[in-house]
């Protein structure tokens, strides 16, 4: 158990030095058409003693060509909004991204989600990556299958939905949706300690429509541990628009853009930029191209940042349990609902009376903003409180209530 003596000094020099800029690890975009191969990674035909080796790799390339833009041409005639990775040159960044040169190719795991085409997926196969690949539209199963056959054993293919894992509705489960321990059990993804070594990336993009619901769903699996952070501390590796990027990366005091979820985020992880990319660089299905603002609401020329999200190594503690997880996660969006209203007044509401003294023993301002605290300073206060036989928790049964309408599907 930490020194919470030394705990308060920290955070007293947090508040006193300048905001830590963002960590930007940005990587290099190469354009070369060469760099990543077009053609699928899963004929190998051995020529026949009459054709030249020349004349095998045309037939070769073409024959791959010919799935490619099947495909593509699946891709093209989607009904739903997606977006698509197709250009070489971002595939290069991503791959770079995902799995630095130089790094260990025994771990972690790259779990692709919704792959499509499969372009991306055989660039990590060919840089010698182990692939899952989560593809929800079954269309596209097929040529995904046929890499997996050829992939001696590099690649898992299964029919799922990563935004429709462990749904929350009753009846049958089919899919795309499936329950993650069905999921990890088919891909032999055991459960590691939570101070291991990542298990896991995970990379996907999140929906314009649908993006703060499905960050908030993984931050409830998060704090209280729950369907794929059972496993182990799952690194995510996001697209998501810059807007909602610089909200999450935002400080204290910008009563603007940091709010609950920032907050959540910055206490439980880590949190970096790897690549900005402009959304025309991603291929979309015809029915929503050239148009000044798409149906999905995008504007084009808005960027889509690749951020890294790792949960922290000290995220839980014995003053900090998956239990008090869901407890701290509805306290959080209680208090910053309203960013400038003051946090003696909220504090109150739960350890009435003690409201003064929390402040004092964080040295903060009596009238400070819940909109001026610090990440940190809010997990402490929470663990200070959670000791008290003064803490309210009743206020938590209605926020969960709400939550549960308004994220289930």
């Amino acid at each position: 158990m930490y020194s919470m003596w030394a705990s308060r000094m920290g955070l007293s020099v947090v508040r006193c030095a300048p905001p830590a800029g963002t960590s930007v690890l940005l990587c290099s975009r190469q354009t070369r058409s060469d760099s990543v191969p077009r053609c699928n990674g899963f004929l190998h035909q051995c020529p026949s003693s009459g054709m030249s080796t020349a004349a095998h790799k045309k037939q070769k390339l073409q024959k791959a060509k010919t799935e490619d833009s099947t495909d593509l041409k699946i891709a093209e005639s989607c009904r739903h909004f997606r977006r698509f990775i197709v250009d070489p040159g971002l595939i290069n960044s991503i791959v770079e991204c995902l799995a630095p040169r130089g790094c260990s190719r025994t771990a972690p795991v790259i779990m692709e989600c919704n792959p499509g085409p499969g372009l991306l997926t055989q660039a990590l196969l060919d840089a010698g990556h182990k692939v899952i690949a989560l593809e929800s539209n079954s269309d596209f199963l097929p040529s995904l299958e046929r890499l997996q056959r050829n992939a001696s054993g590099q690649l898992k293919v299964v029919h799922c939905d990563f935004f429709r894992i462990d749904p929350w509705s009753e009846g049958l489960v089919q899919p795309p949706s499936m329950y993650s321990s069905i999921l990890m059990k088919n891909v032999n993804i055991t459960e590691v300690p939570w101070a291991s070594d990542v298990p896991l990336k995970v990379f996907l993009m999140l929906g314009p429509k649908k993006e703060r619901i499905s960050l908030w769903r993984q931050i409830y699996s998060l704090y209280e541990r729950l369907s794929v952070y059972r496993y182990g501390r799952i690194e995510l590796n996001i697209f998501m628009t810059e807007k909602q990027y610089l909200k999450l990366v935002s400080r204290p005091g910008d009563f603007l853009k940091y709010q609950a979820l920032t907050v959540l985020f910055q206490a439980a992880c880590d949190i970096e930029l790897l690549h900005k990319e402009p959304m025309a660089t991603f291929m979309t299905p015809s029915k929503f191209r050239n148009l000044h603002t798409t149906k999905s609401g995008d504007v084009p020329c808005e960027n889509l940042c690749l951020v890294q999200i790792t949960p922290k190594r000290n995220l839980f503690s014995e003053n900090f349990t998956p239990a008090d997880g869901g407890i701290f996660v509805f306290m959080i969006k209680q208090f910053l609902a309203r960013r400038k209203s003051k946090l003696i007044e909220k504090l109150d509401n739960l350890a009435p009376g003690n409201g003064k003294d929390l402040l004092q023993s964080l040295a903060l301002p009596v009238d400070i903003a819940t909109g001026c605290i610090y990440p940190e300073e809010y997990k402490l206060l929470f663990e200070i409180m959670s000791r008290s036989e003064e803490f309210n928790r009743s206020f938590v049964l209605d926020e969960i209530c709400e939550d549960i309408e308004a994220t289930s599907y």
